[in-house]
């Protein structure tokens, strides 16, 4: 089932001469179709989100491709979620799997969460739970907590892994630490499949 779209708003490169205020509407208008990669991923979003401007994904889906067709991550991220969950374009995996590997390339991790993702179910990829395992760890690492919670998900299922409590149990621990409300209920069901001395080594 495709998730609720949600677009990433990262923090840009400010060129020389423009002031570091956020921007507004007007603003990131001018600079957008002055080929400002950051603003027009930005205005991507205000059409995304109805921010100052009337709900318009297609209009959103336009900005966000001008992003990406730069080689912007964050543009590729969110071109890549309109095409995961048929926003603004209708719905087709491989591009969003596309779209995903471009910003995965450039070390995005919630890119490389949804990338994963696509693996794991076998959307618009080969169906893979090796790679989805190797692209949950990549996020995993830079701290994003939902590939810590997928990855832990792997190690309890043994999918792309060998199946190993303790390892789930410290990322579950991980990514509940962060406020993940997902592994806070598994980690707790998992230390019960667990030794105490199992429990003190993975902490």
């Amino acid at each position: 089932m495709k998730r609720t779209l949600l677009f990433v708003l990262a923090l840009a490169v400010i060129p020389v001469g423009v002031d570091a205020q956020a921007p507004d509407l007007e603003e990131t208008r001018v600079l957008a179709e002055q080929g400002y990669a950051y603003a027009q991923y930005n205005l991507g979003n205000m059409y995304a989100d109805a921010d100052g401007v009337p709900e318009d994904d297609v209009e959103a889906v336009r900005w966000f491709r001008l992003a990406a067709d730069q080689g912007d991550a964050v543009g590729q991220y969110n071109l890549g979620r309109s095409y995961d969950n048929g926003v603004g374009v209708p719905v087709d995996d491989a591009e969003a799997a596309r779209w995903y590997g471009l910003a995965v390339t450039q070390g995005l991790p919630d890119a490389q969460n949804n990338l994963g993702l696509l693996y794991s179910r076998g959307d618009g990829v080969p169906q893979d739970d090796v790679e989805a395992v190797r692209l949950y760890r990549l996020a995993g690492e830079q701290g994003w907590m939902d590939s810590q919670y997928n990855l832990g998900a792997k190690y309890v299922n043994g999918e792309g892994v060998p199946r190993d409590m303790m390892l789930a149990y410290m990322w579950f621990d991980i990514a509940a630490a962060q406020g993940h409300e997902g592994a806070q209920r598994t980690r707790g069901r998992v230390r019960g499949l667990m030794t105490r001395e199992q429990i003190a080594e993975a902490q």
